[in-house]
């Protein structure tokens, strides 16, 4: 995984109108994008990756169909289709998108930010929150907003504020030994050794490397193991590949049991969690924003 650099350069293009709404210190406090994978999009999806870059406004983004993997701070985060994710303000940070053919993107003043989280997560995207940003879109290039507009502003940011956490996240140590094994560990998930194995492995006792993941990891070898192997398996069935083939990967005697170990995680199974939401619910969602004219 690549380190944070000191100063981040801004991005070139085809994102450069989004770099740029994310360094307005003035205008509404929030601003709205709708993207898409068009050439002329200002939130240009697709297939592709970011460099290094920070924004002054803070950042929630959306995508509907593929798979987003986004790198801040020391550690990074997934975005499957229909979750949020959150970079504050004047964060650095780096992604990597692949097949996304719609999403939006939410650009908050700092000050705004002053209520969310102070850490990057990811998110659960409520019907009421996609709703609230499609409206929000329309206002994007007013300077001030009506008193109807804040009130919508308000509900969205109370959303993204009481929005559930969703476990995506894997930290990454500093520790060099420790690095050594997370690093394997992601280049071979279905890797069977042992945690005594590792420890031997990288030079530590079994008592250090169990008091390193703690410390520096703030979970056990085991379950940081588990939830690299859910990072792998999520860009993987993102891509397309079989449940079987994804958990012959990983190491799983089974198919099932690879899918009740992803139930588990995340309440559903593989086929449910990256189904794409019925578009009827658009309707619903646009009756819920309407409520708050």
């Amino acid at each position: 995984m690549r380190s944070t650099p000191a100063n981040p350069e801004p991005p070139v293009s085809p994102n450069m109108a989004l770099f740029e709404l994310g360094e307005r210190a003035d205008g509404p406090p929030l601003i709205a994008i709708w993207g898409s994978e068009k050439t002329d999009s200002d939130f240009q999806l697709g297939t592709r990756e970011t460099g290094w870059h920070q924004h002054l406004r803070g950042q929630i983004f959306c995508i509907e169909n593929g798979l987003m993997h986004v790198r801040a701070g020391r550690g990074s985060w997934l975005l499957p289709p229909n979750r949020a994710g959150w970079v504050p303000p004047g964060m650095p940070h780096t992604a990597s998108i692949s097949g996304v053919m719609s999403g939006w993107n939410v650009l908050v003043t700092p000050e705004a930010a002053r209520a969310l989280p102070s850490d990057p997560c990811v998110v659960g995207v409520s019907e009421l929150m996609r709703a609230l940003v499609r409206r929000a879109v329309g206002w994007s290039g007013q300077g001030r907003l009506t008193a109807a507009q804040r009130r919508v502003t308000a509900v969205l940011l109370d959303e993204l504020r009481h929005a559930p956490h969703e476990p995506l996240h894997l930290p990454m140590p500093t520790d060099r030994r420790l690095l050594r094994i997370a690093r394997a560990v992601l280049q071979a998930p279905g890797d069977a050794r042992t945690l005594d194995e590792w420890a031997a492995w990288a030079g530590l006792s079994p008592r250090s490397l169990t008091r390193l993941c703690r410390a520096e990891l703030g979970t056990s070898f085991a379950q940081w193991r588990q939830q690299a192997g859910l990072v792998h398996a999520l860009e993987r069935l993102a891509r397309g590949e079989s449940v079987a083939r994804v958990a012959d990967a990983l190491g799983y005697a089974t198919p099932s049991n690879f899918i009740a170990m992803f139930r588990r995680a995340f309440g559903e199974s593989p086929a449910r969690y990256f189904a794409h939401r019925a578009t009827t619910r658009d309707g619903a969602s646009e009756a819920l924003a309407t409520s708050m004219r």
